[in-house]
């Protein structure tokens, strides 16, 4: 597999829905970039794993659920660029392994299972030590890539797409949308949909996030974040909740426009910006872009159950 990143091309949307609205709608395609390295998690990962190699570890441990994007992306960028990984995976080990944990091992992961309550105490220095002390020198990155390095690379995602008005992006842990915020001019806004249930809690990380880069060694001395704000009521039920109405939504949208959506993030996104668009949500003469964050690798696991669900 190549080691090449393709630069995320800009797809317009060509909607009733938006033309109507007055908007011009665009999608940037993340999800292009490399086949099992792409979409924000490649953003998160990249300076993390500069660091890494600048200490010179030899092995990376991170964390995440049974479907994670960040677990799968992990796991082929360790095995891309030469490190040994491990990830601790929330909850009780079920075989067969699903396909995103069944690709991770092929792509040399070791797999490690926590209950659910040792699992919360991941970023406890308690629970650090205990990895640190059952696998040696290992450089540990956040459950989905949340830190500073994350953020840094996130500043990089919008690049050369800066003339828009609203940036739109699904929010999980909030490393995202803080990276996109300080790459913006102060005209621009970035509006974050949180696939969580409650997703409001995430403002107090985003914010935190934003504090600790700005006071950090990587923030430049004029770097501020531009506007942002949350819209939560799109999460359909929470994180990797699924239903009819949002897989027909996702399955029609990839049909007339020819993008494929992700159904933890990016379907739950697009389907709240098609709503507010028919709201009047946004101003006439807007342009939205819209950033598919990957994540398409987790649709197989989620139509696998729907199947199996539809036959019970």
């Amino acid at each position: 597999m190549s080691l090449t990143f393709l630069p995320p091309p800009i797809q317009q949307i060509n909607s009733k829905i938006a033309r109507h609205a007055g908007v011009d709608l665009y999608v940037l395609r993340l999800d292009l970039m490399h086949p099992w390295v792409n979409g924000n998690k490649w953003f998160k990962l990249k300076y993390n794993l500069l660091e890494a190699k600048e200490k010179n570890f030899t092995t990376l441990l991170t964390f995440g659920g049974a479907y994670s994007n960040h677990i799968y992306a992990t796991a082929a960028a360790g095995n891309l660029f030469g490190f040994r990984t491990i990830g601790v995976i929330r909850g009780e080990e079920r075989l067969p392994l699903n396909p995103t944990l069944s690709f991770a091992v092929q792509q040399g992961m070791q797999l490690v299972y926590l209950n659910r309550e040792m699992y919360r105490q991941r970023n406890t220095p308690a629970l650090k030590e205990y990895l640190q002390q059952r696998f040696g020198e290992v450089f540990i990155i956040p459950e989905g890539g949340s830190n500073l390095n994350g953020v840094r690379g996130c500043i990089e995602i919008v690049g050369s797409a800066i003339a828009f008005d609203r940036i739109c992006v699904a929010c999980g842990t909030a490393t995202t949308l803080a990276g996109i915020a300080l790459s913006l001019n102060a005209g621009q806004r970035a509006i974050a949909f949180p696939v969580l249930k409650n997703g409001a809690f995430l403002a107090q990380e985003i914010e935190s996030l934003l504090t600790n880069y700005l006071a950090s060694d990587l923030s430049t001395p004029h770097s501020s974040p531009a506007s942002w704000e949350l819209v939560c009521d799109y999460h359909f039920g929470g994180y990797a909740k699924v239903n009819d109405e949002l897989l027909m939504f996702s399955q029609q949208f990839t049909q007339e426009h020819g993008v494929p959506l992700d159904y933890v993030y990016t379907a739950k996104m697009f389907y709240g910006v098609m709503d507010l668009l028919q709201q009047g949500f946004f101003c006439r003469g807007d342009s939205l872009l819209l950033v598919h964050t990957g994540g398409l690798q987790g649709n197989a696991g989620i139509e696998e159950r729907f199947q199996r669900f539809a036959k019970i």
